[in-house]
């Protein structure tokens, strides 16, 4: 969809584990690109993304080119028939990405 909207082209890392996470793989993809976005289902507080940004933030500094943005769920209780509304989407992450292009 960046391709096709935004004529970008993104990297896609599918962690599988979070413990170990493959952080080699990550700060590589971040110091060819410059950028990184995290989307992932917890709360923004308090999720597993806000370590994969500080570790990030330590190791590639000079690389990054805009700030890391981080897509996802709300810091809010929620019901499970709200979930469609709760998760990143494609077009949360679409915005993410315009943001990062455009920093």
């Amino acid at each position: 969809m960046a391709q096709d909207k935004l004529n970008v082209s993104c990297e896609l890392i599918d962690l599988v584990t979070i413990l170990p996470w493959d952080r080699e793989t990550v700060v590589e993809s971040v110091n060819k690109t410059g950028r990184l976005l995290i989307a992932h289902e917890a709360p923004l507080t308090g999720g597993f993304g806000a370590e994969i940004a500080a570790t990030i933030q330590k190791e590639c500094f000079l690389h990054l080119e805009a700030p890391i943005q981080r897509v996802a769920g709300h810091d809010t209780a929620f019901a499970h028939v709200y979930e469609p509304f709760y998760l990143p989407d494609k077009w949360r992450c679409l915005e993410a990405i315009k943001h990062l292009v455009n920093y």
